[in-house]
């Protein structure tokens, strides 16, 4: 198994992915994805701060709640199903000595949205940063199968989601805070069995750019971190058996990433440390496409 300061980065042939239904758990996953940024070096970097991250129950959004937490921020998370994630990434985030909220609710609701918003800042006393990273997907071997329903929720959840939490935060948010978007490799590669899917990322990424335009009177910085094949409960729970056997093959590092290996760059996005940066976005990703 590849190590990386003693910690384990399996290769997909160790890892072994295999379907299970959806939605996916992280606490019941075999192989369970390294959101725990256990060798993780804080700098204080983010004290004082409150963070609101969408998707943050497992997964990228779990390794960015902690990694928020260890940097001196309070952290709210938004999930949709799975409160067993949310209670683990909560116990992470007071671990670190940081106020955790754990709210319930669906980002395709601009109603709920605003009301996140609103909870987080009346009960984590401020908002400084936003990290848009709830997601939706489901992988069909026939592009002409998708159906309706799931083109609907894709784009609901993934882009729309995303415009809502933005307005709803933007009130609250002042010079030198943060919007952060979880954009992916697949928005500028496209996937043939994530079509709709990779059509929203690139929406994401288009959202990232123009709101950065709009907010950049204000000093609020919008930037975008693009993953590459990670290892999270979406993989096992949406992907089809063709794509599992290759997940994270197709990098120039021969495997895929890991949650906690993603979370400095949005810490560089949240922090002083990325202050001249807006409209980015930033591919982490393993090296892709790797060349033939």
């Amino acid at each position: 198994m590849n190590t990386e300061q003693n910690e384990p980065r399996p290769t997909n042939s160790e890892l072994n992915p295999s379907p299970m239904p959806y939605p996916t758990s992280q606490e019941d996953m075999k192989h369970k994805p390294d959101s725990d940024l256990s060798n993780y070096k804080a700098a204080g970097k983010l004290t004082g701060k409150v963070a609101l991250i969408t998707g943050g129950d497992s997964g990228i959004g779990r390794a960015v709640a902690i990694a928020f937490a260890k940097e001196g921020a309070d952290v709210a998370i938004i999930y949709h199903e799975n409160a067993s994630d949310a209670d683990v990434t909560g116990q992470a985030v007071q671990a670190a000595g940081r106020k955790f909220l754990s709210i319930q609710a669906d980002v395709r609701s601009a109603d709920a949205c605003r009301n996140a918003v609103r909870q987080t800042y009346e009960e984590l006393g401020g908002f400084n940063i936003l990290v848009n990273n709830a997601a939706y997907q489901m992988g069909y071997e026939s592009f002409e199968t998708i159906p309706e329903e799931n083109v609907h929720r894709t784009f609901d959840t993934n882009i729309k989601g995303y415009i809502f939490m933005a307005q709803a935060a933007i009130p609250f948010l002042k010079e030198g805070d943060a919007i952060i978007n979880t954009g992916s490799i697949a928005g500028l590669m496209g996937n043939p069995h994530l079509v709709d899917y990779a059509s929203t990322k690139g929406a994401i990424h288009t959202f990232t750019k123009s709101l950065a335009a709009y907010l950049g009177e204000k000093k609020i910085r919008v930037n975008a971190v693009l993953p590459g094949p990670i290892w999270t409960p979406l993989i096992e729970g949406t992907m089809i058996k063709e794509d599992l056997k290759q997940f994270g093959n197709q990098t120039i590092l021969g495997r895929p990433g890991q949650p906690e290996e993603l979370a400095p760059a949005y810490v560089l996005f949240a922090s002083q440390d990325g202050s001249y940066i807006t409209g980015s976005l930033l591919e982490v990703t393993g090296g892709m496409p790797k060349a033939s």
